[in-house]
Formats: C-alpha cells, structure tokens, sequence
C-alpha cells in the first residue's frame, strides 16, 4: 500500500519528513498574506533566506506543531542551504503530483455515487 502522506526525507537537526499538506498550505497564506500560487512563484534558484525558513518551517509543523521558524533557521546553515532548497523543492511537487518521492501515484478521491472526481 502507498504511503497516503506525500513526503520527501530531509536530514536536519535529524531525520525528517518535509510534507506540504493543505495545513502547511494555509500556514503559508497566513504567514506571508497571499495566495499559495503567488508564494510559490517565489521558489527557484533566487528564494530568500526568509522563504527558505519559512517553507521549511511549513513542511515540517505536521511532525511537531510547536516548532518555531528560529529553531528551524539554527537546522540550516550555508553549507546545507542548497540541499534543503533542492529538498524543499522536490517536496513542494510531490505533494502537487499526487505521486509519492519514492516511486507509486497516490490513489484520486472520488466523491461517492458520483463518478466524479
């Protein structure tokens, strides 16, 4: 069975799993005032230090909803900077895809008796 949750492993602090769950989403729109779209535009080679923590912190407030942004900005540092980009970025379009970073498509949901999706 696929794992239901989409995630990308992260080596921080410790092991961690980086997951953007529609909580994550709205953790986003609340912290920075705008649509997840327009957030998410700001991710490529360019992003802030500031998103960087931010996008971090998002993914990972489902393992432990007291983390802070400062405690995740003592988990990166220059020399980890662009593996966690890489890392964020790859966990951003596994939870877009519907696939899972480890291979197998998560099941759609379908509204019952409908035959829509």
């Amino acid at each position: 069975m696929a794992n239901k949750y989409r995630y990308v492993d992260i080596e921080l602090d410790k092991p961690r799993k980086l997951r953007y769950d529609l909580n994550a989403l709205c953790e986003l729109e609340d912290r920075f005032d705008k649509p997840i779209m327009e957030i998410l535009s700001g991710i490529g080679e360019k992003m802030s230090i500031k998103l960087v923590r931010t996008l971090v912190w998002a993914g990972l407030i489902h393992e432990d909803e007291e983390l802070t942004e400062k405690q995740v900005g003592t988990m990166v540092d220059m020399s980890n900077i662009m593996e966690v980009q890489k890392k964020l970025t790859e966990a951003i379009s596994v939870s877009m895809s519907g696939k899972n970073a480890k291979g197998p498509e998560t099941k759609k949901v379908t509204q019952s008796g409908t035959g829509t999706k």
